[in-house]
Protein backbone atom coordinates (compact mmCIF):
# COMPACT_ATOMS: atom_id res chain seq x y z
CA UNK A 1 0.00 0.00 0.00
CA UNK A 2 2.73 2.54 0.76
CA UNK A 3 4.71 1.56 -2.15
CA UNK A 4 1.62 2.88 -4.17
CA UNK A 5 1.38 6.08 -2.78
CA UNK A 6 5.32 6.29 -2.73
CA UNK A 7 5.30 5.74 -6.89
CA UNK A 8 2.09 7.93 -6.95
CA UNK A 9 3.97 10.69 -5.08
CA UNK A 10 7.02 10.27 -7.67
CA UNK A 11 5.24 10.55 -11.01
CA UNK A 12 3.83 13.20 -9.58
CA UNK A 13 7.00 15.14 -9.00
CA UNK A 14 8.20 14.02 -12.49
CA UNK A 15 4.63 15.75 -14.14
CA UNK A 16 5.10 18.90 -11.97
CA UNK A 17 8.59 18.97 -13.97
CA UNK A 18 6.79 19.04 -17.23
CA UNK A 19 4.11 22.02 -16.27
CA UNK A 20 4.73 25.24 -17.61
CA UNK A 21 3.76 27.65 -15.16
CA UNK A 22 2.98 31.36 -15.50
CA UNK A 23 5.31 34.55 -15.08
CA UNK A 24 4.16 36.42 -12.10
CA UNK A 25 3.20 39.45 -14.83
CA UNK A 26 1.33 36.94 -16.71
CA UNK A 27 -0.56 35.72 -13.35
CA UNK A 28 -1.22 39.20 -12.38
CA UNK A 29 -2.66 40.07 -15.52
CA UNK A 30 -4.87 37.60 -15.62
CA UNK A 31 -6.23 37.92 -12.56
CA UNK A 32 -7.12 41.60 -13.03
CA UNK A 33 -8.81 40.38 -16.10
CA UNK A 34 -10.83 38.42 -14.40
CA UNK A 35 -11.99 40.42 -11.63
CA UNK A 36 -12.74 43.18 -13.66
CA UNK A 37 -14.89 40.91 -15.67
CA UNK A 38 -16.62 39.27 -12.81
CA UNK A 39 -17.52 42.51 -11.87
CA UNK A 40 -19.07 43.76 -15.23
CA UNK A 41 -20.84 40.40 -15.13
CA UNK A 42 -22.18 41.33 -11.83
CA UNK A 43 -23.15 44.70 -12.96
CA UNK A 44 -25.36 43.08 -15.60
CA UNK A 45 -27.19 40.46 -13.93
CA UNK A 46 -27.91 43.39 -11.27
CA UNK A 47 -29.20 45.84 -14.10
CA UNK A 48 -31.15 42.56 -15.62
CA UNK A 49 -32.89 41.52 -12.63
CA UNK A 50 -33.65 45.32 -11.52
CA UNK A 51 -35.56 46.18 -15.10
CA UNK A 52 -37.36 42.55 -14.75
CA UNK A 53 -38.30 43.38 -11.30
CA UNK A 54 -39.84 46.56 -12.18
CA UNK A 55 -41.25 45.32 -15.13
CA UNK A 56 -43.14 42.52 -13.07
CA UNK A 57 -44.35 44.71 -10.57
CA UNK A 58 -45.79 47.27 -13.55
CA UNK A 59 -47.17 43.96 -14.77
CA UNK A 60 -48.89 42.70 -11.19
CA UNK A 61 -49.78 45.96 -10.00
Amino acid sequence: MFEKIKRFLKEVKVELTKVTWLSKRELLGSTVIVIILSFILAIFIGVVDKLLSMIMSFILS
